[in-house]
């Protein structure tokens, strides 16, 4: 079996629960409220999406945390640290709890 590598400009990842997510109503998350959670973090920092993005903020499976209104957040940096976000959370102070602020 051959391996091969690809390259990401990622400084960290960030796992956002989807399914979380979808079970809020109309999402919940951006000045709006409308968004779901990675869509508002990502759009907050002005990061990007995908390979080319300064940090990966991905929407996985069941992370099987499933907080009452609330989204499951895991900083792959810190896997031991799960956060629970609520609906309309200040997405400065994430940001800054998760380590995205300034060169993430």
């Amino acid at each position: 079996m051959t391996t091969r590598k690809a390259r990401a400009n990622w400084s960290t990842a960030v796992l956002v629960c989807r399914k979380c997510s979808k079970k809020l109503k109309k999402n919940g998350f951006g000045p709006d409220g409308d968004k779901p959670l990675a869509k508002a973090l990502r759009k907050h920092l002005h990061v990007g999406k995908g390979r080319i993005a300064r940090a990966g903020i991905i929407e996985v499976g069941c992370l099987d945390l499933c907080p009452k209104h609330a989204v499951t957040v895991v900083d792959t940096r810190h896997p031991d640290r799960w956060l629970t976000v609520r609906p309309g959370a200040d997405l400065n102070q994430l940001a800054h709890e998760l380590g995205l602020t300034g060169d993430a």
